[in-house]
């Protein structure tokens, strides 16, 4: 069915994507507050990028920090778009009308997941700069990769698996 075709259902949110909207905006609005609260002592100098192991290994200027809050914003824009319109999203050839809003939800449901853990890891790469660079020794380090790629990867495959039994 092209989505052109597909009919245009009203599913309300559920709690469990309130849940989620409400810590992702959490740590947005808190990755934002932190930065502009510590802005005057960020040095001039703070982590631009890690490697594998989550160690530094590129440093910039501390105005760098300010792309973390602008690509979270063009996430959860564009995300929160997606998820308002999941009729024009991918579905398989088994897509009907009778399992539209099973399907619907399912998509939304996991493009609400994965918005929201971009906003987190975003978030926690925002505090995780600031600490090293004002010396505060918190590091994440080498749990940082495993920790994201688990946290959208997950979502990613629990939503597949659950797809799988809508009839």
């Amino acid at each position: 069915m092209h989505s052109s075709n597909r009919p245009l259902l009203h599913i309300p949110q559920t709690k469990k994507e309130k849940i989620w909207n409400a810590i992702g905006i959490l740590f947005y609005v808190g990755s934002i507050l932190f930065l502009l609260f510590s802005w005057y002592d960020i040095p001039s100098k703070v982590p631009a990028h890690y490697n594998i192991a989550g160690e530094v290994n590129r440093w910039g200027s501390k105005w760098e920090l300010l792309l973390l809050p602008g690509i979270s914003t063009f996430l959860l824009i564009l995300m929160t778009l997606l998820e308002k319109f999941p009729h024009v999203h991918n579905y398989p050839e088994r897509f009907n009308e009778n399992n539209a809003a099973h399907f619907y939800l399912n998509s939304r449901r996991l493009v609400n997941r994965l918005k929201n853990i971009c906003l987190i890891v975003f978030s926690l790469i925002v505090f995780e700069s600031v600490s090293i660079s004002l010396g505060w020794g918190f590091r994440i380090g080498i749990w940082f990769l495993p920790f994201m790629l688990i946290s959208t990867l997950l979502p990613i495959v629990i939503s597949l698996l659950e797809r799988r039994h809508i009839k």
